[in-house]
């Protein structure tokens, strides 16, 4: 089974990103595309490209329960640590999507 493509928002730290990319994954962060973007354009790029949108902002929760379209969303809800934790728990949750497929 593939691996999910990701879109990073712009809170994602870029360590976390070079980490999920050296796993295997297709990530493309919105600091890189496009600096600044809006949330509602974030969810458009995300449906465009189908890939799921990594983020800390709850915001991103609200809008995947009015957009359908959305991929997917995970909204992440720990405390900051570091980036290795923070690649940690993305890599468990993506594993965990992958399984239930």
């Amino acid at each position: 089974m593939s691996k999910p493509k990701i879109l990073a928002d712009e809170n994602i730290p870029r360590t976390t990103i070079q980490s999920l990319r050296s796993s295997g994954y297709d990530v493309v962060s919105v600091w890189e595309v496009n600096p600044g973007l809006g949330d509602d354009q974030v969810v458009q790029l995300s449906i465009r490209n189908q890939r799921i949108i990594i983020t800390f902002d709850k915001d991103f929760g609200r809008l995947a329960l009015t957009n359908p379209n959305i991929p997917g969303v995970i909204l992440m809800r720990i405390p900051p640590k570091n980036p290795e934790y923070i690649t940690h728990r993305i890599l468990s949750a993506l594993e965990k999507h992958r399984e239930s497929l």
